[in-house]
């Protein structure tokens, strides 16, 4: 399940995966990522992790595919979790969009936040 949480600022998605992600959980984020882009901006998108555990391969591919399609669009990608495959994830990710990404253990959440959002 992927929660959306209030949106602090007009180009920041903040977000919290709980379990294991679905193409549903991953399409509901496309429309605030095209809010962000038809204003001009450049997405940040705070990425917390929750008893995760990873996607199944339709969520896997459409994640996939949005950050595609979105590489350059990026500009900041906070991944926030307790164990050290979250690590993992943010390393992958690196090759599919050009944004600084960024990894913190969830004891530094408040720093992730702040970060974020500067």
């Amino acid at each position: 399940m992927l929660q959306i949480l209030d949106i602090k600022k007009e180009n920041v998605i903040t977000t919290i995966a709980i379990g294991k992600l679905h193409q549903k959980d991953i399409e509901k984020v496309h429309p605030i990522i095209h809010t962000i882009l038809d204003k001009g901006l450049k997405i940040r998108w705070y990425f917390e992790m929750q008893d995760f555990e990873g996607w199944n391969i339709n969520g896997f591919w459409e994640d996939l595919k949005i950050d595609a399609a979105h590489e350059k669009e990026y500009e900041k990608i906070a991944i926030v979790g307790k164990e050290q495959w979250h690590d993992w994830v943010a390393r992958f990710m690196k090759p599919f969009t050009n944004a600084e990404i960024k990894y913190f253990d969830i004891k530094q959440k408040s720093n992730a936040q702040k970060w974020i959002e500067i």
